[in-house]
């Protein structure tokens, strides 16, 4: 074994879930020098659903892993920074109007940020988690060590997306142990290992808090309102987008705006920041043909605007728009610049197919035009895109 790998340290954020578990163990296997770091990061009793991911058991689940395998093992306390990085930013965006994604924000500020900072404190010289994706280097003509990310080898759990904020300095301290092997190859060394995380389930919740009732975590300082529900017809003349020049394209970038007078009211709400675009349940809507599904709110007249089924024209748009304040490149040498196009796949939620799309470099924004429309572009949310497997950039879509 290489002497040189001996002496690195690596320090795994140990979740309690068997990803992490697993990516502890492909380590010490290796003869990195490895401790384990568990993070409490936010719990509140009256909004998280204890019983299907409490907090206390996964960190006990983290210690028995890390007992099991032999690395040392600490917790370290972040709700404070958790807090002020992550909820908070949640609560303003949804006051807004916005839907944030608070994972992506979770990997930038605090696993690659705070807990590397903290991971350097023990003398680590890299930090490790068990996300499904992977991490490749090459040097470039000026000799410069470029670091590139990388899809998980499981399409089905493949995670770069979620790590799209990320950049060369995080991806030079960063192991994906796990990101070359599907799912079910980490269950089955998990298993053979008897680790006390090989059948347990994934975590469905917010990064590192657990599965919590939205409308209940909005309501600590998004009181309710009663509003009313407008429902706009297929017909809406907005939606006439024949002209397939560029500068409608453009056009098809902005959020239609809507008013009571375009649709018809067909229900109450109580409060418009508590819902999405896209979304269909909790509208408690009855007697139409078809399911109603969110198009827009406006938070500051406290109004829904919904359309009728799936395929409703209101949900779909062929372009998006990302300020140039917001956009985010993984590798600074595939940044395009005023003027240029970049052909790539691009997707605007976890679990998306990738879509084919163009990038337009404009003054002070960037245009992202798709080949097909897609549903649900919602403000806040992050796009990512990708040349073949590769995350280039992100973005907040305005």
């Amino acid at each position: 074994m290489e002497t040189s790998v001996m002496k690195k340290r690596v320090v795994v954020g140990l979740s309690g879930g068997v990803d992490s578990s697993v990516a502890a163990y492909l380590l010490k296997q290796k003869g990195y020098d490895v401790i384990g770091l568990f993070m409490k990061n936010w719990h509140d009793e009256s909004v998280t659903i204890s019983n299907e991911c409490p907090w206390l058991e996964d960190s006990n689940d983290a210690m028995l892993v890390a007992e099991k395998i032999g690395i040392p093992f600490q917790t370290v306390d972040l709700s404070k920074e958790y807090k002020e990085l992550i909820v908070d930013y949640m609560f303003d965006e949804y006051a807004k109007g916005r839907t944030p994604n608070p994972d992506i924000l979770c990997n930038r500020e605090i696993k690659f940020n705070i807990f590397l900072n903290i991971a350097r404190s023990l003398g680590a010289d890299f930090i490790a988690t068990g996300h499904y994706s992977q991490k490749r280097e090459f040097i470039n003509p000026h000799g410069d060590k470029i670091y590139r990310l990388i899809a998980g080898m499981d399409s089905n759990k493949d995670q770069s997306y979620f790590l799209c904020q990320l950049n060369q300095e995080q991806l030079s301290k960063v192991i994906f142990p796990i990101g070359h092997l599907m799912k079910s190859e980490v269950r089955k060394i998990a298993k053979n290992l008897n680790l006390v995380t090989s059948d347990k389930k994934d975590s469905q919740g917010l990064c590192f808090v657990g599965k919590v009732r939205l409308p209940d975590f909005l309501q600590q300082k998004l009181k309710p309102k009663k509003g009313k529900i407008i429902e706009i017809p297929a017909d809406f003349e907005s939606y006439n987008t024949s002209n397939e020049n560029f500068e409608s394209l453009i056009n098809q970038s902005k959020k239609i705006k809507y008013s009571m007078e375009d649709g018809k009211l067909v229900g109450e709400h109580h409060g418009a920041h508590f819902f999405t675009i896209g979304q269909r349940k909790g509208l408690r809507v009855g007697g139409t043909s078809d399911p109603l599904f969110v198009l827009d709110t406006d938070v500051k007249t406290n109004i829904i605007f919904v359309g009728q089924g799936k395929n409703h024209p209101g949900l779909y748009r062929k372009a998006l728009k990302i300020n140039t304040n917001e956009i985010h490149w993984v590798r600074n040498d595939q940044r395009i610049f005023l003027g240029e196009t970049l052909e790539v796949m691009a997707r605007i939620r976890y679990r998306q197919p990738l879509q084919k799309a163009r990038l337009c470099q404009s003054e002070g924004v960037m245009y992202v035009v798709f080949e097909k429309p897609q549903s649900s572009i919602t403000s806040g949310q992050f796009i990512a895109w990708y040349k073949n497997d590769e995350l280039l950039g992100s973005g907040v879509i305005n």
